[in-house]
């Protein structure tokens, strides 16, 4: 996929750089004190904006990409899990830079970092707003102000999440690559001494290996069956959407980690790039003709249920220091007023640590 295409692979973005993403479904987190990682509720369905001409709004045409549906203050993280090469990510919200606070900015840049690192990066859960910490990315309605676009910029124009990967130069690639050929050659030498000598038994995966590590998992809820009486008609004008941007929630603990790379080990120009639009439920099924996802389970019943929740420490990454411009984006509740139930924190056991085939392409346009 030299050819700068992206495609949806099952519910996976798939960037041309081997880069992959996944929008996983979660609990919302109280918006005072700081939290663990909370756990996944399944993955969001992904749709190509360009297989629904007559029922997407003209402008999501124009921007064209992907599109997932959200319900009102439902929150979600972003799994890297899957990329294996070094690749330089950044994420946008309602172009908005999710690590540097800065307006979109369609180059890499330092001081402040506007990417993560990936797979050193694992995952990112909201915004970079706070030293060691996260705020929760919420989906909430444009034109109310909560938006992180909205905060920052004054304004409410593009919503959504916006996506773009840079690999390393062709130099640094090939000196990555080498270096994880003698890596596995140095391995497979050590299994073959430990196999002679009696101890060959298969040692499991380190939760935290290098380039594989695992998201936080939780149940899948099952899918609804698709319904019939929500099929979009045929030929149907295209019209606005109640468009949907992300706000942030709670806080909970989770480093955005610093480049070691000097800038000049990155390929100056994008792998990939798409946009990734937010549908209301009601919109999802209008357009789509598919029922969507069921609401997300509530806190309470969850941790009743004793299932994991996650604290994630790497001793030998250094956390890039948030910008005052994140750190001063208030959560969603300030604007729309606390729906919070009573708040079950989950008990000391269930906190665990963690250690350190393709579709269509999707249309890009213009953003």
């Amino acid at each position: 996929m030299a050819d700068g295409t992206v495609r949806i692979d099952g519910n996976t973005l798939r960037l041309p750089d081997g880069v992959r993403i996944r929008f996983i479904r979660t609990l919302r987190l109280p918006e005072s004190g700081t939290h663990p990682l909370p756990p996944g509720l399944g993955e969001f369905p992904l749709r190509r904006v360009e297989d629904y001409p007559d029922t997407v709004p003209a402008d999501w045409l124009a921007r064209g990409g992907v599109m997932l549906p959200v319900y009102l203050r439902e929150a979600m993280w972003l799994s890297f899990g899957g990329t294996t090469e070094p690749s330089a990510l950044q994420v946008g919200v309602g172009k908005v830079c999710a690590i540097s606070g800065r307006p979109w900015n369609p180059k890499l840049a330092r001081k402040p970092q506007n990417y993560v690192v990936l797979p050193r990066q694992p995952w990112l859960d909201g915004i970079n707003s706070g030293k060691g910490t996260v705020r929760q990315f919420v989906a909430v309605p444009l034109g109310l102000g909560a938006t992180v676009e909205g905060q920052v910029t004054g304004e409410e124009v593009w919503g959504g999440v916006q996506l773009q990967s840079f690999p390393l130069n062709d130099t640094e690639l090939e000196a990555w690559r080498a270096e994880q050929r003698r890596l596995a050659e140095a391995a497979e030498r050590q299994r073959r001494s430990m196999a002679a000598s009696g101890y060959g038994a298969a040692m499991p995966m380190s939760l935290g290996a290098p380039g594989a590590p695992p998201p936080p998992g939780g149940p899948v809820p099952a899918a609804p069956q698709q319904s019939a009486g929500g099929m979009p008609t045929p030929g149907a004008a295209p019209r606005a959407a109640a468009a949907m941007g992300l706000g942030v929630g709670g806080s909970m603990r989770q480093e955005v980690y610093q480049d070691d790379r000097p800038l000049s080990d990155w390929s100056s120009q994008a792998a990939g790039r798409v946009f990734v639009h937010l549908v209301t439920p009601p919109e999802w099924r209008r357009i789509t003709g598919e029922a969507p996802p069921p609401s997300p389970v509530d806190r309470a019943a969850y941790t009743r249920a004793g299932l994991p929740w996650f604290d994630y420490y790497d001793q030998d990454g250094t956390d890039l220091a948030p910008t005052d411009t994140l750190g001063a984006v208030k959560p969603v509740g300030e604007w729309l007023g606390d729906d919070h139930t009573p708040w079950q924190p989950p008990s000391p056991h269930q906190v665990k640590p963690l250690g350190d085939p393709p579709g269509a392409p999707v249309g890009d346009g213009d953003w």
